[in-house]
């Protein structure tokens, strides 16, 4: 006689929200994704700065906290008043820092076994606390700026779409690339609806050394996915740009990459940038960043792109 198998138990359903790369709010649902605790690693670099500082503190004093119970309960440890948890604390911190200041020593057996327990725990514990703070704060950031929103309008009797990066550090990026990949939400002939990427093909996606601003242009001509394209288009197909920099830092002497996206409602019409490289009486040119989000109005235009 065969058992019969049990039924497996249902999936619990789970749900996770995260920002999607062109810029849209993404809700996972029923995706078995990896724990925290099993990626803990992970989680410990990319989670905020207060949540890592606030993990390494509550399990120094959780850890201290705990060892100072078992000395509490198993006694042994010269010169620690019977069941002062202060006394019990404090002597796990020395034990765990490998300071041993003398004052109190374990004397007992048992106390010699969780002052070796604990004494390993410090040193295994101070090394991958080490490691943790040298992966998060030597990471090497771009230091890009990107302008809060990209325009559409003509330059040189062309529809373009513009927008601006600037370089926040004095030290310069060689070797800067700009790729850049509209998504939009179209219909198939049969009625399904898709999200469809295509390239945008910058005219200068290439400088050889970013040192101040860089003001990237797209012409959207007959062969762009953006032609014949209007406002109400955009907000009906929930158009995003995302722009993806890369370039070679001098600073770190390592490559660095920065991600912006503009959505359709950062996406001005009829806008153009403010003038931010100005020449002074002297020769030397002035850079006002006060200027680079600014955005002028043009003479109003038929900016139907077709």
């Amino acid at each position: 006689m065969t058992r019969r198998k049990k039924p497996a138990a249902p999936r619990r359903p789970t749900r996770k929200s995260r920002q999607g790369a062109f810029g849209s709010v993404v809700h996972l649902h029923n995706v078995d994704g990896i724990g925290r605790l099993s990626d803990l690693y992970y989680w410990m670099l990319t989670t905020s700065r207060i949540n890592f500082l606030a993990s390494i503190l509550a399990a120094y004093l959780g850890t201290n906290a705990l060892f100072a119970l078992g000395y509490m309960g198993a006694g042994g440890v010269e010169n620690m008043r019977p069941f002062v948890f202060s006394d019990a604390f404090f002597f796990s911190v020395q034990t765990m820092a490998t300071i041993g200041y003398g004052r109190m020593t374990p004397v007992s057996s048992l106390a010699n076994t969780l002052v070796t327990i604990e004494a390993g725990m410090g040193l295994f514990g101070m090394a991958v606390a080490a490691s943790l703070l040298f992966a998060r704060f030597t990471r090497a950031t771009a230091g890009v700026r990107f302008s809060n929103n990209a325009v559409i309008t003509m330059f040189d009797g062309r529809p373009t779409l513009m927008f601006r990066i600037a370089n926040q550090r004095e030290t310069r990026i060689n070797e800067a690339q700009i790729y850049m990949v509209v998504a939009r939400q179209q219909n198939t002939g049969e009625g399904y609806s898709y999200r469809r990427l295509a390239d945008l093909e910058p005219v200068r996606s290439f400088n050889p050394i970013f040192e101040l601003s860089w003001t990237v242009m797209h012409v959207i001509d007959e062969e762009s996915p953006l032609y014949g394209v209007t406002p109400q288009d955009m907000e009906e197909s929930v158009v995003a740009i995302s722009v993806v920099f890369s370039g070679h830092h001098e600073g770190f002497q390592q490559r660095v990459h920065a991600r912006h996206t503009y959505t359709q409602a950062l996406i001005e019409w009829d806008r153009r940038f403010a003038d931010m490289i100005t020449r002074g009486n002297d020769g030397s040119v002035i850079v006002d960043y006060d200027n680079f989000d600014k955005l002028l109005p043009v003479d109003p235009k038929d900016l139907v792109l077709g």
